[in-house]
C-alpha cells in the first residue's frame, strides 16, 4: 500500500479484511450457520442509569426485528413529529437480528402520542419513561447477547476448553465486519475521501467511514500483539485503560500488581484509535505500534488530515455470564460484553460462522 491511486482497491481484501485476523486461542475447528433466522442473533442493551421519570426527553425501550437502528428513528420521527436530529440513541445495532434497544426524543411542549400505534412485527415499543436528557452514543453499559448456531459440526471438548480461556482471560477485543459495511464498502469510501478530500454530504456517513479507517488500524496493532502472544499482557510502555472507563494510565516497568490487576479485569492493555494526537504509549509498546502503523500511510495521512481524534481501546474485553449448550447440531451461547465490543469477535474464537 503506497499510494492513493485506485488500484489499491484491488490489492487489499477489504471484504475479507477480519477474517485474516489472527486467533488468540488457535484457529478454531468447529463450524456453524450463524443468523440463519433473525431470532438467532438476540442483543439487548443494558443501560448504565435507569430513566428519570420527568424530564423533556422521552426514553423509548423498543424491540425490533429486521430493522437497522437508523430504520427505526425515522420511524419515531415520522410518527411523533420530532426532528430526527431530536432523537438519541447509545448504538447502532444489526438489522439481521432481533435486538432491543433505547431511544430518546425530546417532546417539550407537546403531550406523548400513544407508543402502541407503533407496534408492529418488526418494532415494538415495551417501555416508555421521561427522562431528563437526550441518550448520547456510547452511553451504555453493555450488551447481553443469546446466539444460535446452526448446523454446528466440531468437538465439544475443544468448545469448553476455548470457553473456560475466555471465562479467565477473556478476549482479542477485535472490530468486527460490520464496522467495515458490506464487503469493506465503509473502507473503500474512507480511501475516496482521503483521495478527494471531500467529505460526502451525510455527517454519518463521513463518521462511519472515519470510524472504519481507525477501527482497521486498531485490528492491525492487537492482531501483532495477538501473534505476540501479549494482547492480555502488559508490555514497559503500555497505555492501560481502566475497565469500563476511557481514562488509562501509562506502566513502563509493568510489577506484581499490574499483572494482578489485569488478572482481576481492573485494567487492560489499549491500542490506538488512530486519529491527530498522540499514541499516548511509550518505549516498547510505542515501538510496536509505530512499526505496526508505518505500513499504512494512507490510513494515517487521511485521519490525520481529516482531523479525526486520537484516542484509545482496550485490546481484550471481558465477558460476563459467558455460558454454553449444545442441543442436537444447534450452539447456543449466551454472554454479556462491555459497550463497543462485538459478539461476532468472540464467536470467531469458538468456530469458523458462515
Amino acid at each position: 500500500m503506497t499510494s492513493f491511486d485506485m488500484p489499491v482497491f484491488d490489492e487489499f481484501p477489504y471484504d475479507d479484511v477480519v477474517s485474516a485476523l489472527p486467533h488468540a486461542f488457535g484457529k478454531p475447528g468447529a463450524r456453524g450457520v450463524l443468523r440463519a433466522r433473525y431470532e438467532d442473533f438476540i442483543v439487548d442493551e443494558q443501560l448504565p442509569v435507569e430513566p428519570d421519570g420527568s424530564g423533556e426527553h422521552v426514553l423509548l425501550q423498543v424491540r425490533k426485528t429486521g430493522l437497522n437502528t437508523q430504520d427505526v428513528a425515522r420511524r419515531l420521527s415520522r410518527f411523533s413529529g420530532v426532528r430526527q436530529r431530536d432523537i438519541g440513541f447509545a448504538g447502532q445495532k444489526d438489522r439481521n437480528a432481533v435486538t432491543t434497544q433505547w431511544f430518546s426524543l425530546l417532546l417539550t411542549n407537546q403531550g406523548e402520542p400513544d407508543w402502541n400505534e407503533l407496534n408492529s412485527d418488526e418494532m415494538r415499543v415495551l417501555r416508555a419513561h421521561r427522562h431528563g436528557r437526550k441518550l448520547k452514543r456510547g452511553a451504555l453499559r453493555a450488551n447481553r447477547f443469546r446466539l444460535t448456531l446452526r448446523e454446528f459440526d466440531g468437538d465439544p471438548d475443544d468448545i469448553a476448553e476455548r470457553i473456560d480461556a475466555m471465562r479467565h482471560i477473556g478476549m482479542p477485543n477485535y472490530f468486527g465486519a460490520q464496522r467495515f459495511g458490506r464487503r469493506g464498502s465503509n473502507l473503500y469510501g474512507a480511501l475516496r475521501m482521503f483521495a478527494s478530500g471531500k467529505r460526502p454530504r451525510q455527517r454519518n456517513r463521513a463518521g462511519m467511514m472515519l470510524s472504519a479507517a481507525r477501527s482497521l488500524l486498531f485490528n492491525q496493532v492487537l492482531a501483532e500483539r495477538v501473534r505476540q502472544g501479549s494482547w492480555a499482557t502488559a508490555m514497559p510502555g503500555d497505555y492501560l485503560a481502566l475497565d469500563g472507563s476511557r481514562s488509562g494510565f501509562v506502566c513502563d516497568a509493568p510489577d506484581a500488581e499490574i499483572e494482578q490487576r489485569l488478572a482481576a479485569f481492573d485494567i487492560h492493555p489499549s491500542g490506538p484509535l488512530y486519529g491527530d494526537g498522540p499514541l499516548k504509549t511509550r518505549g516498547e509498546a510505542l515501538a510496536l505500534e509505530t512499526r505496526v502503523l508505518a505500513d499504512w500511510p494512507e490510513w494515517r495521512v487521511g485521519l490525520e488530515n481529516a482531523r479525526a481524534s486520537a484516542d484509545r481501546r482496550a485490546l481484550r474485553a471481558r465477558i460476563a455470564d459467558l455460558e454454553w449448550e449444545l442441543n442436537g447440531d444447534s450452539l447456543r451461547l449466551s454472554f454479556e460484553l462491555p459497550r463497543g465490543s462485538f459478539a461476532t469477535a468472540l464467536v470467531r474464537e469458538l468456530l469458523t460462522a458462515r
